[in-house]
């Protein structure tokens, strides 16, 4: 038997490339980001380790914490600066000056990159607060390419999410970071940007010479990609301790699947971040509504029983789709993506009906924590509008939900009164797409939805009048006041309808009602405080009874 010894030099705070922790350089301000750039690595590169020989007993775990040193040191952390410890930075008491540069910000990035800015783009999230139990450590893993998509993102936040990365990643485990360019027009994601990247060495960044959104991005990345396993991240995102690896198990586990961490809160007003608390807390599941627009709901109590513990990965009908890792060669046995799609939205229902229905699984794993931000408000403009994203979801219905794409066009059928081009075939050609069904012998849409999501609400795919009054489908109008039910912000679930104008383009004013009358909003039960007005606790009261005397149009 032969035994091999790894060695590694203890790498101390000095830097072997040269150049001065923390330095900033003259550069000047950028129009779209008021940051001066840091264009030096400030840190060394801890040196990688080759995989540890196996150990069939695997006693104490196959990686130790010596072979899951991160592929960057993290710096020393002022623990009362701003955002440290992911707290929140308060922007309250702000010159004139300061409060200008703030609503820039706000304006140019849908967030406060005025709070972001001056956060360390090294910020620790404080102590791992998730469950002991984490994953096991005796399998081989992976290494993975981490793919980062960006167009005109602020300095600090695309910055951060690398240096998060790199913190926070197994040097074995991490063979790169491309940051794929789409097509961005600030400056400082520019010749800055490629200076600041490159003594980082496993950062990459290719660029797109015209915008293309989303998909393009991706799969161009995903081309270069030379991982093993290709884990997708936004770009203004935090990864948090031991976030890559229980991603790895899971894929090393089931390789079919597609697994997405747990999607932490970062506040766009403070950049708080929302570290995870053991115990037993509400935990959601993705899903769609028959918009084909995701959504999160609570994980149902019979899918609860099958966990062991609060550490075992969720089966998910649907999965947000910005943050996730995957096989590389299980990617493209899959169909990748829909690469006819344009800019954004919808992919990531087209991925998890394909998914599901062609033999793999989707999850999302707790013991991976990715924050994110979620912005106030999208700061980019799309070519078409809001054509491009009903355009990609026409497109996934027209593959993959066969008779029940009726529920969807029938949702949105106003809306498409509004983009009559979307149905005259400007959804491009799917004959490919159903090629790659057919090959691939995916299950129909029927199976989905009794085997995956069996507690989704289906409309009736053909409605029909039941009685003589009583229409399946359609809004409650209160014909006095000219308003309508509405279901207000789809978050959170279980909350109070409203009453609101009407505007007859379906969304959140579509009603659909079984003939058992049982009634819904999309897929949205409808739940009332008795505490709001009497006229429409009193129209609720009717629904409620199923009395047919209210006023329906479609």
């Amino acid at each position: 038997m032969t035994l091999l010894f790894v060695l590694q030099k203890n790498v101390k705070s000095q830097n072997p490339l040269g150049h001065s922790l923390g330095a900033l350089s003259t550069a000047p301000r950028s129009s779209g980001n008021n940051f001066p750039f840091k264009n030096t690595a400030p840190l060394p590169l801890v040196p990688v380790v080759s995989a540890p020989p196996a150990n069939v007993s695997c006693p104490s775990g196959f990686y130790s914490p010596e072979d899951l040193r991160p592929r960057l040191a993290r710096p020393p952390e002022d623990p009362e600066g701003p955002g440290a410890n992911g707290r929140g930075f308060i922007t309250d008491k702000l010159s004139p000056a300061e409060l200008r540069e703030k609503q820039e910000g706000l304006e140019g990035t849908g967030f406060n990159r005025f709070a972001s800015d001056r956060i360390s783009l090294h910020r620790s999230l404080g102590n791992d607060t998730r469950h002991a139990e984490k994953f096991s450590r005796c399998l081989r893993l992976p290494d993975t390419s981490v793919v980062i998509v960006f167009h005109n993102e602020a300095w600090s936040t695309l910055l951060r999410t690398v240096y998060s990365v790199l913190h926070t990643s197994p040097a074995i485990l991490l063979r790169e970071i491309i940051l794929v360019d789409d097509a961005s027009t600030q400056d400082h994601l520019k010749a800055p940007l490629e200076l600041h990247m490159e003594p980082l060495r496993v950062v990459r960044i290719v660029r797109q010479k015209q915008r293309k959104g989303l998909v393009p991005a991706r799969l161009q990345g995903a081309r270069e990609a030379q991982g093993q396993v290709l884990t997708f991240l936004d770009s203004h995102c935090e990864c948090f301790h031991g976030w890559l690896e229980p991603l790895l198990v899971q894929l090393v586990e089931e390789p079919r699947a597609v697994v997405s961490p747990e999607i932490a809160v970062i506040d766009p007003n403070t950049l708080k971040f929302t570290k995870p608390v053991p115990g037993d807390r509400p935990r959601n599941r993705g899903n769609f509504d028959w918009e084909l627009n995701f959504g999160w709901e609570s994980i149902p109590e019979q899918e609860k029983v099958k966990y062991k513990d609060e550490t075992y990965p969720v089966k998910t009908p649907a999965f947000a789709g910005g943050l996730f890792s995957i096989n590389k060669d299980f990617f493209e046995h899959i169909g990748t993506y829909d690469d006819q799609m344009e800019i954004w939205g919808g992919e990531n229902i087209e991925m998890s009906f394909r998914v599901w229905m062609c033999g793999g699984q989707v999850k999302i794993v707790p013991c991976s924590v990715v924050g994110h931000i979620y912005r106030n408000r999208s700061p980019y403009s799309f070519p078409k509008g809001l054509e491009v994203v009903v355009r990609n979801q026409v497109r996934v219905a027209e593959v993959w939900m066969d008779d029940y794409k009726n529920i969807f066009y029938r949702n949105i059928n106003d809306l498409l009164s509004f983009l009559p081009g979307v149905l005259q075939k400007s959804y491009g050609d799917v004959s490919q797409r159903l090629e790659l069904r057919k090959r691939l012998e995916c299950k129909n849409f029927s199976w989905y939805l009794e085997n995956v999501y069996p507690e989704a609400f289906v409309p009736e795919l053909a409605p029909a009048l039941s009685g003589s009054v009583m229409l399946p489908h359609g809004v409650i109008r209160n014909t006095d006041l000219h308003t309508c039910l509405d279901i207000g912000e789809k978050r959170p679930i279980r909350k109070p309808v409203i009453l609101y104008m009407c505007h007859y383009m379906g969304g959140n004013q579509v009603l659909s009602c079984k003939l058992q009358c049982l009634s819904k909003f999309v897929s949205q039960c409808i739940y009332y405080d008795y505490h709001v007005s009497k006229s429409l606790r009193h129209v609720l009261d009717m629904l409620t009874h199923c009395i047919s005397i209210l006023t329906y149009k479609y």
